[in-house]
């Protein structure tokens, strides 16, 4: 991955560099234009590698506040990533703690090897964070070696198998818990 620099963690709309061309990152709703088009863009890959689609259900609105977060990256040629988390109630339990999943994490072919995935799960990490989330989880695919490492070095490890492909041998599920930060309401 290429350095990156940034106003700092959490600091939605922030603009940066990323291997020496300017990105912005901004908040923004998961039906956008350009999420969708990432989306139908990240699914065509999913079709290449797997042979489908990632079928997961995914409803827009958990991606919105308290729910959730999701995320946008634009250089000055367009969209270029994006990703999201949401929170999981029900996965609480299992790990103990208040628990949401990275999704939809995705940087296009010409945006690669420049630090932006990084930047996206930074800020993702720290949104979640802010909003008393304590654990992150994600499951990605085995094909999917680059993902798994930026996981892996990110301090993410495997766990139990989880969501919609937990019985699949393809999937792996990674979790993550947060540091603790203090309420913004307070």
């Amino acid at each position: 991955m290429g350095d990156h620099e940034t106003s700092g963690r959490g600091a939605t709309g922030q603009q940066g560099t990323a291997s020496g061309r300017t990105v912005r990152l901004a908040a923004t709703a998961f039906g956008d234009p350009d999420v969708q088009q990432l989306v139908a863009e990240v699914q065509a890959y999913y079709v290449s590698i797997y042979g489908g689609p990632d079928d997961s259900p995914i409803d827009h609105d958990e991606f919105t506040s308290p729910a959730g977060h999701f995320v946008l990256v634009r250089d000055d040629e367009g969209p270029v990533a994006m990703g999201g988390w949401r929170r999981r109630p029900d996965l609480d339990e299992r790990f103990g703690m208040t628990t949401a999943e990275v999704k939809r994490m995705y940087v296009t072919p010409r945006a690669r090897r420049r630090g932006i995935s990084r930047l996206v799960l930074d800020e993702l990490e720290a949104t979640a964070a802010d909003a008393g989330v304590a654990m992150l989880v994600l499951e990605t695919g085995v094909i999917q070696q680059d993902a798994i490492a930026l996981y892996t070095s990110s301090g993410y490890t495997r766990t139990v198998d989880f969501g919609h492909y937990a019985d699949s041998e393809l999937s792996r599920c990674y979790a993550k818990r947060l540091p603790t930060r203090p309420s913004r309401s307070s």
